[in-house]
């Protein structure tokens, strides 16, 4: 039996050879082949002496992980690449996620190592000044692997709990609204003076550093290459760096050699009351002076309330049934908590004791008692669960306010809707982006609707012109769904931009050959614009000439004869482009409309994130009943692992 070989998993650091650590450098040159995204390849091919090298571009990385692998089998030793620290956003959970897959063993498969790099964070950091000396965490702003649900979820925790934040792959040319909406959730939390770093190609050649704040950050040039460091509420710019206290100065002084502490009084817990064991100390301290005042209480008390409680319970047990026992009052009488309320409410209001009712004097309003810590406590963790909301009565003792007539009710309504639509005094519209059209196969835009547009983007928005004779609306706007009525009621086309189902058609021959149009809008209206994987094309042509190339995209459709051809799985750009395959021709015109939507449907469900349609295809290789045949190879691409 063949030996087994060894994966030796690299992260080279920031690029420059003085950052690469001894063991990187002594695993490059134990490996037989050298396998990684084409500018890290370019990066360490210095240090290279004669090795196989497995270079692929971006969206390849699990080709890279499986060839590894494959190749680390055949007995080989193989390096894997990674800039920065290969387990921080590289390749080595990939590349064990691969093993797993297979069912690989450490202890009988292929020898793994890890070896450590310098990671984005520290590296940016160190050209910053010391950003990064209190709490901190990493985000990657990249959704074509995470939802965008989640990540704006991380930062909105990591902002609120006072993080040091470093921003990984920011901003792309296509993804361009995270940054944006990342900034927005941040400023709900931070001062927008608060210092933040942009470093780009950090140790490289290219190198760029800016010091700016998280209001200004958008003004600068931020993108793949870009990690934006933002620091917390303690984060200071000094002489043009950026600098996060540790918190010395809480315990020591730092412009004299005297220190006020001596060495053994300074981890002691009367030096720290800012710990969890001073808090402790406190709240034993205090407890024991609640119960002592409480037994002393108690005593005098006594003789006073046991006839009390012998004149109670001799009421209790003559009070006619269904009725409250005398003496028990209003709060025996108090209605039930609304079931508007929720049930966490309902639950948590019917255990605390009812306030007695004091009959307030004309013209007055009723105050609510006021809580306690722990009921203050519980509704706040009812208010989370139930998203913010509250019933009358536990509002009101939440505020501390009093209990409104209706007419207050009213207006204190009318001001939550205002202050919830309104936007914040200061807080910069989120840039909303949008693709638009004057129809699917009408190429013609009017002097109106071009009027529209122009008002629409005013100064402070971009219209950007596409090879699909769509236009990208960018503006920012508080007013997103306003604007899109207003683009529709115009007669526009209204899509999302993005990994969406884009559909496109040819002009009909300036609708001279109008046959297929009604099926044109159709698809349109049923697919256009739904989420995919990727970035997808539905193209039809009106006529067997096929001139708009829709035999070249993801999912071609020919009118032809009164009937449809279909086409599926083309490459329109690469070096390695090829048509679509024909899968059937002759199709009527009552089934193409479902067997298209069926397989945009079955893309959604089975397709990976950033998986395009034409690797899906050939992944899955049956698609509602057709199948995938392999597309002839005119150019050879990384013969090792292929494309």
């Amino acid at each position: 039996m063949q030996d087994q070989g060894k994966l030796l998993i690299i992260g080279f650091g920031p690029g420059a050879m003085e950052h690469i650590t001894k063991r990187a450098l002594e695993a490059l040159q134990e490996s037989e082949v050298i396998i990684g995204y084409n500018t890290y390849v370019d990066l360490i091919r210095p240090l290279l002496n004669g090795q196989a090298i497995v270079r692929t571009g971006m969206t390849e990385e699990v080709s890279r992980a499986q060839e590894a692998v494959r190749q680390a089998e055949m007995g080989k030793m193989v390096a894997v690449i990674s800039s920065g620290d290969a387990g921080v956003y590289g390749m080595a959970g990939l590349v064990y996620e691969v093993l797993m897959e297979q069912g690989w063993k450490p202890d009988t498969g292929v020898a793994v190592e890890v070896i450590p790099g310098v990671s984005a964070i520290q590296s940016c950091a160190s050209l910053l000044g010391a950003p990064v000396m209190h709490d901190a965490c990493t985000i990657s702003l990249s959704d074509h692997l995470t939802p965008w649900e989640t990540i704006i979820r991380r930062v909105e925790a990591a902002a609120s709990a006072d993080f040091v934040i470093a921003l990984y792959n920011p901003r792309s040319g296509r993804r361009t609204r995270q940054i944006v909406e990342t900034q927005e959730m941040i400023l709900r939390y931070r001062d927008p003076q608060t210092p933040v770093g942009l470093v780009k190609s950090a140790y490289r050649e290219r190198q760029d550093v800016v010091m700016t704040t998280l209001e200004d950050m958008l003004n600068h040039d931020i993108g793949m290459l870009t990690t934006v460091i933002i620091g917390n509420s303690s984060t200071m710019m000094y002489e043009g760096l950026m600098v996060t206290p540790r918190g010395y100065q809480r315990k020591y002084t730092l412009n004299t050699a005297e220190q006020s502490l001596r060495p053994h009084e300074r981890l002691r817990t009367e030096a720290e009351p800012w710990s969890l064991g001073a808090r402790d100390a406190r709240a034993a301290a205090s407890g024991e002076a609640a119960g002592e005042s409480a037994a002393s209480a108690a005593s005098a008390a006594q003789p006073q309330a046991e006839p009390a409680l012998r004149g109670a319970s001799a009421g209790a047990g003559t009070a006619p049934q269904g009725q409250p026992p005398a003496g028990a009052g209003a709060a025996a009488t108090m209605p039930a908590a609304s079931p508007a309320s929720g049930a966490g409410t309902a639950v948590l209001a019917g255990e605390r004791p009812a306030p007695v009712a004091a009959e307030a004097a004309p013209g007055t309003v009723a105050v609510a008692p006021r809580a306690g810590a722990a009921a203050l406590a519980a509704e706040a963790l009812t208010r989370l669960a139930a998203g913010g909301a509250l019933a009358g009565e536990s509002a009101s003792r939440w505020l501390d306010a009093a209990a409104p007539s209706e007419a207050a009710s009213a207006t204190q309504a009318a001001t939550a809707t205002a202050v919830r639509t309104a936007p914040e005094p200061g807080r910069k519209a989120p840039l909303f982006e949008v693709g638009v059209s004057p129809g699917v196969g009408n190429k013609k835009f009017t002097a109106a609707q071009m009027a529209l547009l122009a008002q629409c983007a005013s100064e402070d928005g971009e219209l950007e012109y596409t090879p699909e004779h769509q236009i990208i609306l960018r503006v920012p706007t508080f007013e997103s769904d306003s604007l899109v009525e207003e683009l529709r009621a115009a007669n526009f086309i209204v899509v999302p931009i993005g990994d969406v189902i884009k559909v496109k058609a040819c002009d009909f021959c300036n609708m001279e050959k109008d046959d297929a149009v009604p099926m044109a809008n159709h698809l349109q209206a049923v697919i256009g614009g739904l989420g995919a994987p990727k970035e997808t094309s539905v193209a039809l042509n009106g006529c067997g000439m096929a001139c708009y190339g829709a035999v070249l995209e993801d999912i071609g459709i020919v009118y032809r004869k009164g009937a449809y051809d279909l086409f599926l799985g083309g490459k329109k750009f690469g070096r390695n482009a090829h048509p679509a395959q024909p899968v059937a021709e002759g199709i009527p015109g009552d089934q193409i409309g479902g067997i298209v939507e069926r397989i945009v449907a079955d893309y959604k469900e089975k397709g990976h994130p950033n998986e395009r349609f034409h690797k899906f295809f050939k992944r899955v290789g049956v698609i509602q009943g057709f199948r995938h045949v392999d597309a002839p190879v005119t150019v050879e691409v990384n013969p090792i692992c292929g494309d």
